[in-house]
């Protein structure tokens, strides 16, 4: 089966296994997808992920947080740039989510970074997704 959305395929797995009360979840890896949980893990989303190496493409392993336990735990992980469809903002363009508690990830020329960075940065880029 071929993945047209890697990014979108990587929210899902991360609703779904916070749907399901997983304490991980694992996917299969690339440097995008490493960026992202990178920031997800940055902004307390997450609790923490590793990168594991085998022989194809390597695998991500997302550790999530309990829903009881103290901290945000994402309530909407949307995919905005899609295949089909890409969005691109330039730094003046860049909006807020739920008035400054969300947060957009981005990737710019200065890789990929949130929405708050890339306005201190002054740079624009492809929204690649809303976590709230």
């Amino acid at each position: 089966m071929t993945m047209t959305d890697p990014i979108a395929d990587l929210l899902t797995r991360i609703r779904n296994g916070l749907l399901a009360r997983h304490p991980q979840v694992r996917i299969p890896g690339s440097k995008l997808k490493r960026a992202v949980a990178e920031i997800l893990q940055r902004e307390g989303d997450i609790l923490g992920h590793r990168w594991t190496d085998d022989d194809k493409q390597g695998t991500l392993e997302m550790d999530l947080r309990p829903v009881g336990e103290k901290g945000p735990v994402p309530r909407m992980l949307k995919r905005v740039s899609k295949p089909g469809r890409r969005v691109y903002v330039a730094h003046d363009e860049i909006g807020k989510v739920a008035n400054g508690l969300g947060i957009y990830i981005l990737s710019t020329s200065k890789g990929v970074v949130t929405d708050r960075e890339a306005r201190a940065l002054g740079v624009g880029g492809e929204v690649l997704c809303e976590i709230l």
